[in-house]
């Protein structure tokens, strides 16, 4: 397993999202608990219509220079109010969308429009999913 390796800094205030293959749920989450220390000691395991795996959102605690990524694991943003979840790409996409293919980043989104909701990337186009919680794990 190859894993990416970040730094402190980059890590910080950052929502992690390891993706699993339904069957391999538990698998995924007993990685997760053994590589990472969770901050507030709950990973939400998060499922979609629209997906064929499951998505396990989670904050880790920093305990050295440099943390590993484990496969399948981007680094997310997340909107409180609307629980939107995001990637600094899908955001720029969804901009880009909404206002008539100019990324500004002034621009004012409408975040209720989205809510419980993933916005992602595949390849140059922007991917919804509507997401509903599974589970939460309490470490």
């Amino acid at each position: 397993m190859e894993y990416l390796e970040l730094t402190q800094d980059q890590l910080k205030n950052k929502l992690f999202c390891t993706f699993s293959a339904k069957d391999k749920i538990e698998d995924t989450l007993t990685t997760i608990k053994s590589e990472y220390t969770i901050m507030y000691g709950k990973i939400f395991v998060l499922e979609s219509e629209e997906s064929d795996e499951y998505l396990c959102t989670y904050n880790i605690e920093l305990d050295g220079s440099s943390t590993k990524v484990l496969p399948n694991t981007i680094l997310l943003h997340r909107k409180k109010e609307s629980n939107t979840l995001y990637t600094i790409n899908s955001l720029n996409l969804l901009i880009k969308s909404l206002n008539e293919g100019v990324l500004d980043t002034s621009f004012r989104i409408d975040w209720l429009n989205y809510k419980n909701t993933i916005l992602l990337t595949q390849g140059d186009d922007l991917k919804k999913l509507s997401t509903k919680i599974l589970k939460i794990v309490n470490i």
